[in-house]
């Protein structure tokens, strides 16, 4: 007995458990009892200890705790040391919050970015641009990009104060407007090697008498050469343009007073006999040191329409005329004549 009493005495006097480890003088579910087999010990559960009345008593959940885990009982951590507790780990909830709200921050960015660049690429375009923005066409038509030909070396442009004649130096067939997109050229006014034969111009006018006074004017004038180009565009709308260019733009002056003089025309046009000075022609597309002459034909005009512009620019005498079934619409002819203005200017 004394050397049980011994030995039950030397299991008792471990030192104190480490942090979270099982109180001391309360034994742990899965140690043996003195005298009890460890198989024994596994199979029944061994009554606990007497405990000081202060102390609650071990539930029957304590049964339950596997073999080798500490038994939590109530209030054992006041007889542990004070030491300091590691800090709490961050929930994972709260770290997938975080990488979740920084995901959507770099999308909003990149959104953000993406937009601006877009506001500011449409800020820049045109309103036609812009699909499902664009206005109604007013009817003008898409000529290619204007370019004037090249001057000879040294010489002066036909309105700049060194050249007093009004001399166009630069190739006359490469002044003449080209014809607008999709339109349909006229080979009857290519002429050979881009000079029209006068003959042809004069087919434009309806009397015999008119077209044989002009012939006998352009003779006397010193009329040199004349390039033209004629076309027709998908709503019918026929045009052709005439530059005639004479030695000097005194000469030029002189003539277009004869051949148009405000109120209508000097000469009729083939299918215009009746045409009057167009007052709405808009004043602010007229070309500084270019004489412009807009004619229309008044009602009632039959099938057809008809337009023409004089203009004189230095030492060329221009023509412009278009017409069309029913009527001639405003707006292209407005923007043929000016275009051909600038030109040769």
């Amino acid at each position: 007995m004394t050397h049980q009493a011994e030995e039950t005495d030397h299991s008792t006097s471990h030192p104190a458990p480490a942090e979270g480890g099982p109180t001391p003088g309360v034994p742990r579910s899965d140690e043996p009892q003195p005298g009890t087999s460890a198989s024994a010990a596994a199979r029944e559960p061994v009554p606990a200890p007497a405990v000081p009345t202060d102390e609650p008593e071990l539930g029957p959940d304590s049964a339950a705790v596997p073999p080798g885990a500490p038994t939590a009982v109530p209030d054992a951590t006041a007889a542990l040391p004070e030491s300091t507790p590691p800090p709490a780990p961050r929930p994972l909830t709260s770290r997938r919050l975080l990488r979740a709200g920084l995901r959507w921050t770099a999308a909003v960015v990149v959104f953000a970015a993406l937009g601006a660049g877009t506001a500011y690429g449409i800020a820049g375009m045109e309103r036609t641009d812009v699909p499902g923005l664009g206005t109604v066409s007013d009817g003008r038509w898409v000529y290619p990009t204007l370019t004037k030909p090249p001057l000879p070396k040294g010489r002066p442009g036909p309105l700049a104060e060194g050249n007093k004649s009004g001399t166009h130096y630069a190739d006359l067939r490469r002044l003449v407007l080209p014809a607008p997109q999709q339109a349909t050229a006229d080979p009857a006014l290519r002429g050979t090697d881009g000079w029209l034969p006068t003959k042809d111009l004069l087919t434009e006018y309806a009397q015999k008498s008119d077209r044989e006074e002009l012939a006998q004017r352009f003779t006397e004038y010193g009329l040199r050469h004349i390039a033209a180009r004629g076309w027709t565009t998908a709503d019918g709308t026929h045009t052709r343009v005439y530059l005639l260019q004479f030695d000097t733009a005194a000469v030029v002056d002189e003539l277009i007073g004869q051949i148009a003089p405000y109120g209508g025309p000097g000469y009729q046009l083939r299918g215009a006999a009746e045409s009057v000075s167009d007052d709405g022609f808009p004043a602010k597309a007229q070309i500084e040191d270019v004489t412009r002459v807009v004619y229309t034909e008044s009602k009632p005009y039959g099938t057809e329409q008809t337009r023409q512009a004089y203009l004189a620019a230095g030492d060329v005498l221009a023509l412009v005329v278009q017409d069309r079934k029913g009527s001639a619409h405003a707006v292209p002819f407005q923007q043929t004549v000016t275009l051909q203005s600038q030109l040769l200017a």
